[in-house]
């Protein structure tokens, strides 16, 4: 909701004034400092948005601030040019109304049109949220890093390293959609407060590492002819891509990795392929590389990575995870979850394999609901809410 500043008001006023916390307008504001404020600057409020209201025989502004729950001083300042003594029945004003969770819709076949339709829709609500694009996929489309929170401890979760494993993008755009709200309604979520999580911790959430391959999945072929002949070869002439894992070359974007990369290499396929074939060399591929690269310059302290299914959650690798908080954390996980927590695995050359052993700190490779991917967007509902527990308790352990 954007406002116009009168003189003499702040950011603390208007967090008083309308109930929202002081820093979220303040990190949705990031240009206006207090030396800068001056009459009227618009300003960003995030959470809430105007509903037009007709007005009524025998309406006030005091009656309608009242019949609200509102401030009397909130209507006079969504309504700058209104003049309250001077209202007639049928003229229009503004409400300043807390945005309804959820603001966007989530359980659907998500490829990056709705990726990037319901990033655009979160931003300009919760203008808090801060996107950067790290790095651009084979085909050359974005791959966007949402930021949320001021905290010095750094976590990282991201999805669909894999393309047919969508639904995780999904299920991690609705958990950044409930913790915005959260935030802005100054909410409790499991026990711990929003506000709490905001002020010490950092989130840096990927929703979608592989934006080709989740297009190639749901879209079907791409429009290049290029790129056309090369995935119907590849899937041996057929147009159903519901097996698709790997990025738009038939590269496994998850068995990328110098981590024992060697050791998968040779008991994966030899050559390009709709799944597993890890590439001729670790970090061969864009998508890859930036993911490297972001866990580098930001140096996250742990790091999940939504992938399906099985209902399984992996923590381990070679021995080289830190004890005891890498155990402490995946039985949290498995306590808010359900899922089993599961130490070794025989794999390597995954994201968490890695980050584990460059960086010996905690990493988690989470394995959404069960049956065969794609999984059913019926799943969707039950699958989320077996994952925000795991996906808040990243936060707060």
């Amino acid at each position: 909701m954007e406002i116009v500043m009168r003189n003499g008001d702040s950011f603390w006023y208007y967090s008083r004034l309308l109930s929202i916390p002081y820093v979220l307008i303040k990190d949705s504001n990031p240009n206006v400092t207090a030396a800068s404020m001056i009459a009227g600057e618009s300003i960003e409020i995030p959470g809430m948005f105007l509903e037009k209201y007709k007005i009524k025989n025998g309406d006030t502004f005091f009656s309608i601030a009242d019949k609200f729950d509102i401030p009397l001083d909130a209507l006079y300042l969504v309504n700058p040019t209104v003049k309250p003594k001077e209202i007639f029945t049928k003229d229009i004003i503004n409400i300043p109304r807390m945005l309804p969770y959820p603001s966007i819709k989530c359980q659907r076949k998500y490829n990056t049109a709705a990726l990037n339709l319901d990033m655009d829709k979160l931003i300009n609500v919760y203008p808090f949220i801060k996107k950067q694009e790290i790095g651009k996929s084979v085909l050359g489309q974005p791959i966007d890093m949402l930021i949320i929170g001021n905290g010095k401890k750094k976590v990282h979760i991201n999805g669909s390293f894999h393309g047919n494993e969508w639904i995780t993008s999904g299920v991690l755009m609705k958990f950044i959609n409930e913790y915005a709200a959260a935030l802005t309604s100054d909410k409790v979520l499991n026990g711990h407060k929003a506000s709490d999580l905001y002020r010490n911790t950092t989130l840096y959430a990927v929703p979608m590492v592989d934006p080709d391959g989740v297009d190639l999945v749901l879209n079907g072929l791409p429009e290049n002819p290029e790129w056309r002949e090369l995935v119907l070869k590849l899937n041996k002439g057929s147009k159903d891509f519901s097996a698709w894992k790997a990025n738009i070359r038939g590269v496994d974007l998850n068995n990328q990795f110098p981590a024992r990369w060697e050791l998968e290499q040779v008991r994966k396929p030899t050559s390009p392929a709709p799944r597993d074939y890890p590439g001729n060399a670790p970090l061969s591929e864009p998508e890859a590389i930036v993911m490297a690269e972001i866990t580098e310059k930001h140096q996250f302290d742990r790091v999940v990575a939504l992938h399906t299914q099985g209902k399984e959650l992996y923590w381990g690798f070679e021995g080289e995870e830190p004890m005891p908080i890498s155990g402490e954390i995946a039985a949290e996980f498995e306590r808010v979850s359900g899922y089993k927590a599961i130490r070794y695995v025989d794999s390597y050359a995954g994201y968490k394999d890695w980050f584990i052993q460059e960086y010996r700190k905690p990493g988690f490779t989470i394995e959404l609901g069960i049956g065969v991917n794609p999984l059913p967007l019926r799943q969707f509902d039950t699958i989320y809410e077996d994952t925000r527990g795991i996906l808040l308790a990243a936060l707060y352990m």
